[in-house]
C-alpha cells in the first residue's frame, strides 16, 4: 500500500524556536527604526514650529519703545505750526542693540508722506544749543543721553541696553506751504529699526501753539 506523501507547505514542525527569535526581532527593529522616524520627524517639526513663532514674535514686536512724552516745538512767532519734535526711545525688554545709523524714520499727515526723512547727522551739534531742531524740513538727527557727569557706557551709534536716545525732528512742509503741521491737525512719525517691528507714534496738534509742549 503506497504511503500518502505529506506536504512540507502545511508542516511546520521545522520551524525552530531561533527562527521565532529571529523574526520577532526583525519586527522589533522595523517598529523601532518606524517609531523613530516618525519621533524625529515629530521633534523638526516642533522645532520648526517654535522656530517660526519666534520669529514672529521678533517680527511682529517693536525693538524700540518711547522714554518719556513726546515734546514738540512751535512757532509762535510765524505762521503758528508744530515745527520740530524731541522723543527718547529706549530698547524694550530683551531686545538686541539697535545700530541708530541704519534707522529709518517716515512720516504721514494728511497732507504729506515721506517714506524716508533725511538723517542729517551733523544736527547733532544744536543739542549742545538746546535748540533740538534741524536746519530743514524733512530732517532727522539723534544724541545719546549722557549722565549727569556727562558720559555714556560707550562711544558707538549702537542704543544698548540701559541707553536713551534722543531723537528730533524737523516736520516736513506741506506743498506750497511753510514746515510744520498746523493746530488741531494729526501727524504719525514711524520709527524704523534695521530688524524688529516699526514703532509708530501718532499725535494731535493742539488748538494753541506753544514755544514747548507736551503732545498727546
Amino acid at each position: 500500500m503506497k504511503q500518502k506523501r505529506k506536504s512540507l507547505r502545511k508542516d511546520t514542525r521545522g520551524f525552530t524556536g531561533l527562527e521565532a527569535a529571529i523574526v520577532l526581532t526583525a519586527f522589533i527593529v522595523v517598529a523601532a527604526v518606524f517609531s523613530y522616524m516618525v519621533l524625529g520627524a515629530g521633534f523638526f517639526s516642533t522645532e520648526k514650529a517654535k522656530a517660526v513663532v519666534h520669529t514672529g514674535v521678533e517680527q511682529a514686536t517693536s525693538s524700540c519703545e518711547l522714554a518719556g512724552d513726546v515734546i514738540g516745538h512751535g512757532n509762535t512767532t510765524g505762521d503758528g505750526k508744530l515745527e520740530n519734535v524731541t522723543m527718547y526711545l529706549e530698547l524694550t525688554a530683551g531686545e538686541n542693540p539697535l545700530d541708530m545709523d541704519k534707522m529709518t524714520v517716515s512720516y504721514t499727515d494728511k497732507y504729506v508722506y515721506v517714506a524716508n526723512l533725511t538723517h542729517n547727522d551733523s544736527a547733532t551739534d544744536t543739542l549742545h544749543n538746546n535748540t533740538d531742531s534741524v536746519t530743514a524740513a524733512g530732517q532727522w538727527d539723534y544724541a545719546f543721553v549722557k549722565n549727569q557727569a556727562g558720559e555714556r557706557g560707550d562711544d558707538d551709534n549702537m542704543l544698548d541696553a540701559n541707553e536713551k536716545v534722543k531723537v528730533f525732528i524737523r516736520l516736513p512742509q506741506e506743498a506750497g506751504d511753510d514746515a510744520g503741521v498746523s493746530t488741531y491737525n494729526w501727524f504719525q512719525i514711524e520709527v524704523k529699526p534695521e530688524q524688529g517691528g516699526t514703532l509708530p507714534v501718532k499725535k494731535t496738534v493742539p488748538g494753541s501753539i506753544d514755544d514747548i509742549m507736551i503732545l498727546y
